[in-house]
């Protein structure tokens, strides 16, 4: 029988991934929709997280595809009632508000998902079975997209706990976490911020790795043109180049395997699993990049930015 789950926040990515990725998975039945200003055709309709968890106590799960803001009050909300939570990425605003979401979801016991979605692109696993098996040389990663595409007017994404170009760039973070073999931390960063926005709108960022591999990310917000979202590597042997954010992927200049978008499938997939098995999956690991990034970062003022 399928789990009733109720999505909150009914945005372009709520309408471009989540929706089509919850009708088309036998094990999830959409049942209510919450927004304040956007409703779902056919599906029951919230104005806030406390009328619905009074008037359905009938749904099990709530998908919280709002921004990183407001948060934590709606997932608090939801796991106190006893709902089992999945959290867009980046789970939170803060590590301090992801490790207590993951407190009360144990309290209540429930199952809280902190959703990963490039880690779930068709390729990653086979580049992470590829890198295991090789002492890594050097790693670069370029992610480069044009916010005024995928960000059209979202103001939240410029202002404190909206990440900037880290909102995207915490994607590359999280292939980056999935596929290494051993874990990295960040020794340096450089944040250019337009000098009329609180967060950055284009990232460098060095990496230590053990064993004495250099690695490096470069995101920016700017790009126009083809968007750019790939991680190069070398090995002692061999090379691998993963693109398209993770559908393509050629090892030393071939291709060995081109796939297609299956990540929000793949995430309430992995959803049903963790809910039928009574288990949580909160790792934080490519958010504290982020939030090292903020801290070690050197900050450097750029031109304003207006959409």
């Amino acid at each position: 029988m399928a789990e009733k789950l109720a999505l909150v926040g009914i945005g372009k990515i709520a309408r471009d991934q989540h929706i089509p990725a919850i009708t088309a998975n036998p094990d999830w039945s959409l049942e209510a929709a919450v927004s304040r200003n956007s409703a779902v055709e056919g599906v029951e309709h919230f104005e806030s997280m406390d009328a619905l968890l009074e008037t359905r106590p009938d749904i099990t799960t709530v998908s919280l595809a709002i921004p990183p803001q407001p948060r934590f009050a709606y997932a608090a909300a939801a796991l106190k009632a006893g709902r089992n939570v999945m959290l867009e990425k980046p789970p939170g605003q803060s590590l301090a508000e992801c490790y207590a979401l993951e407190a009360l979801a144990k309290e209540n016991g429930v199952t809280i998902f902190a959703t990963w979605h490039s880690r779930h692109a068709d390729c990653v696993p086979d580049l992470k079975a590829w890198l295991a098996e090789r002492p890594l040389k050097k790693l670069e990663i370029t992610w480069k997209e044009d916010v005024r595409r995928w960000h059209p007017g979202q103001e939240w994404i410029w202002e404190p706990g909206g990440m900037g170009v880290f909102d995207p760039g915490i994607n590359a973070l999280s292939i980056l976490t999935e596929i290494l073999p051993y874990p990295v931390h960040l020794s340096g960063a450089t944040l250019e911020v337009p000098e009329n926005r609180d967060t950055p709108i284009a990232a460098r960022l060095d990496f230590v790795d053990p064993s004495g591999a250099r690695m490096t990310a470069d995101f920016d917000w700017r790009q126009e043109g083809p968007q750019t979202w790939n991680i190069e590597i070398e090995t002692d042997r061999g090379s691998a180049s993963l693109s398209l954010g993770g559908e393509r992927l050629e090892i030393d200049g071939k291709l060995v395997k081109q796939g297609a978008n299956h990540e929000y499938a793949n995430l309430y997939a992995r959803m049903a699993a963790l809910v039928k098995a009574g288990e949580s999956d909160m790792d934080l690991s490519p958010m504290i990049h982020v939030c090292d990034a903020f801290s070690l970062g050197k900050r450097v003022v750029t031109a304003p930015f207006h959409y």
